[in-house]
């Protein structure tokens, strides 16, 4: 959906292509030199593409970045459904996958502060892409907790695990938490499924 609600138009194979290019390159940017390397003429040579055409898909940096964070969990929820998180209740699935998304990202710091940084600065006009990756991150939240239709109560609970999900990267990448602090905010929030 585009900021105004209407359905994006669906990509030829060959434009799906451009994009995914567009995207690689701008993760490998990041995972270099953060939110600062990603600079959108280089992002469009790194990726072959026209200046413009990188605009096209991308009209700025930040919506390059959440766009990228949405291909990050895309790649996440992929490997999550071949390899499903252990854990005998829905609280302890959830947390493993968390911590799973969470140690994906410790392995590329630059990438996660840059995709982090662009979720902070995203103001209205790219609220479709934050949008895609919040939806992106409840399923994944929901498959771990293995609810196809869940409640109210089961929704809103995913959305303070969301919220301190996220709280707990940015208090990480700012060297304000540990590894173990986020690991019980997290484990703690996962706890609201039960």
């Amino acid at each position: 959906m585009t900021a105004e609600g209407r359905q994006a138009p669906h990509l030829t194979e060959r434009q799906e292509a451009r994009r995914r290019r567009i995207l690689q390159a701008s993760a490998r940017l990041a995972g270099r030199g953060g939110f600062d390397a990603v600079q959108m003429r280089e992002v469009a040579e790194a990726a072959e593409v026209a200046l413009g055409t990188l605009y096209r898909y991308f009209p700025s940096k930040v919506h390059l970045l959440v766009a990228t964070m949405q291909d990050q969990l895309d790649g996440l929820h992929s490997t999550l459904r071949r390899r499903p998180p252990a854990g005998d209740t829905a609280a302890e699935r959830v947390a493993e996958t968390l911590m799973r998304a969470f140690r994906a990202l410790q392995r590329e710091p630059q990438l996660a502060d840059a995709m982090v940084r662009a979720l902070i600065f995203a103001d209205r006009g790219v609220s479709a892409e934050v949008e895609a990756v919040s939806r992106q991150t409840t399923a994944i939240i929901l498959d771990a907790m293995g609810q196809e239709r869940p409640t109210p109560e089961q929704l809103a609970a995913v959305r303070v695990i969301e919220h301190t999900w996220h709280s707990a990267l940015i208090t990480w990448l700012s060297g304000r938490a540990s590894i173990d602090q986020v690991r019980t905010d997290i484990e703690t929030a996962c706890r609201l499924v039960t």
